[in-house]
């Protein structure tokens, strides 16, 4: 199938294939012309698969049909709200190469960044707004934004969303909008929170799923390092000097995490860029600008921060924390062998993660390549580290009796 197949008209057919597409990918055939009949959907999909043309396309197409005669002013007739800030960018960046050939306004509004300038593109008059779910209802609040007239509203990464606290503000957001508007849910997975939303909020929506949630490519060779958790830098060093090569991406559960290993591999040599939640949007962007670009090699995240970043020609992923969620390690590993190029991902587990692995390998039915010669084994027998307390605390014993009390005294019952 291509994509004149789908109905699009020429000026979103000449953006498509000038971007290098020729042919739709699963998740876009299957959606687009389910959007374009005005139904609502949820779609489960992983990153990676091509879920933002899904919906940008058509929408596009849509607002193209019926745009309004200038004088009248935009009108925000597409609300897509995604819940990190790089994932509202990238929206926004692909939304722009779409409507290369329309008239249409997009623009992306977030916090963490100067309020101004985004008032003034939003003062102008915008036809598809993209925006985080906070700085959408601060601007909302202060009269900037009307979203009396969206016609389609999108809910991107569902599930990230609501991990991330998010519900509320999602209810609120779809209530402002018009009651007649199609709703579009995507979302990698679809847990029962996810499920209930999609029961409280869409009318009779059609269900798209792409590959299970378990897929993992087939182009990406996953090994597995059994490593004491004190020794698990000594082996990130060990494996970027002897086998690991070209543009890495490391994940770490926590941010001090990834700021303690970018110090390290920095003292160490190598050119390390990091983002977590932390640092400011600017600073993010940066970051992965020079990623991209090749400025650095390596690039250490948290999830969140990572979550539905598009980085192409990536070589390899390091999960150097294992993610107690399994779904977690196959969106990690996905940014690896896209296009049908190969990568690798390498897993250090130290005793206390021995559990993930085995939800991970029982996730996507697949057991993990085990490697066993390396210099810092871990001992089979280990048991998981507890973290004991260095304070020392109070120096009276707990419950301590004076001498008077240890008598044995009258009850008087």
């Amino acid at each position: 199938m291509s994509f004149k197949d789908l109905q699009l008209n020429k000026p979103i057919l000449r953006a498509v294939a000038e971007a290098g597409y020729d042919n739709p990918t699963l998740v876009q055939e299957k959606t687009i012309p389910v959007v374009l009949e005005g139904n609502d959907v949820i779609v489960s999909a992983q990153t990676g698969t091509g879920k933002t043309a899904a919906f940008a396309l058509p929408i596009l197409q849509k607002l193209f049909d019926n745009q309004d005669a200038p004088k009248k002013g935009k009108k925000i007739k597409a609300l897509i709200v995604s819940p990190t800030r790089e994932l509202a960018v990238q929206i926004n960046e692909n939304f722009k190469t779409y409507s290369t050939y329309t008239n249409l306004r997009t623009t992306v509004v977030f916090g963490g960044t100067s309020i101004e300038p985004q008032i003034d593109v939003l003062n102008k008059g915008v036809d598809i707004l993209i925006a985080t779910p906070g700085r959408l209802l601060d601007l909302h609040k202060q009269d900037i934004i009307n979203l009396d007239y969206v016609e389609t509203l999108v809910l991107d990464e569902a599930d990230l969303m609501l991990d991330m606290g998010f519900i509320d503000d999602v209810k609120k957001i779809e209530r402002l909008c018009t009651r007649e508007k199609q709703i579009l849910l995507f979302s990698a997975t679809i847990p029962f929170k996810v499920e209930q939303l999609a029961n409280t909020i869409l009318t009779s929506p059609e269900r798209i799923e792409v590959a299970a949630n378990s897929s993992t490519s087939k182009n990406i060779n996953q090994v597995l390092y059994y490593v004491p958790k004190k020794n698990k830098i000594e082996l990130c060093l060990h494996l970027l000097r002897n086998t690991i090569k070209g543009s890495i991406l490391i994940f770490r559960r926590t941010k001090f995490g990834v700021d303690k290993l970018e110090q390290t591999l920095i003292k160490n040599g190598y050119k390390v860029e990091s983002i977590h939640g932390d640092k400011s949007q600017h600073l993010r962007q940066e970051a992965l600008n020079k990623f991209k670009n090749g400025y650095v090699n390596i690039l250490i995240a948290t999830d969140v921060a990572a979550r539905g970043i598009d980085i192409n020609e990536l070589d390899a992923v390091i999960n150097f924390d294992l993610p107690n969620v399994p779904e977690t390690y196959v969106h990690r590993i996905g940014r690896t062998a896209r296009a049908g190029k190969s990568g690798t991902s390498y897993s250090f587990c130290s005793a206390d993660e021995k559990a993930y692995v085995q939800a991970i390998q029982q996730l996507i039915q697949l057991q993990l390549d085990v490697i066993n010669e390396h210099p810092y084994p871990l001992d089979p027998k280990a048991k998981p580290e507890i973290h004991k307390s260095k304070k020392t605390g109070s120096k009276h014993k707990k419950g301590r009796k004076s001498e008077g009390s240890k008598k044995k005294k009258k009850r008087w019952y």
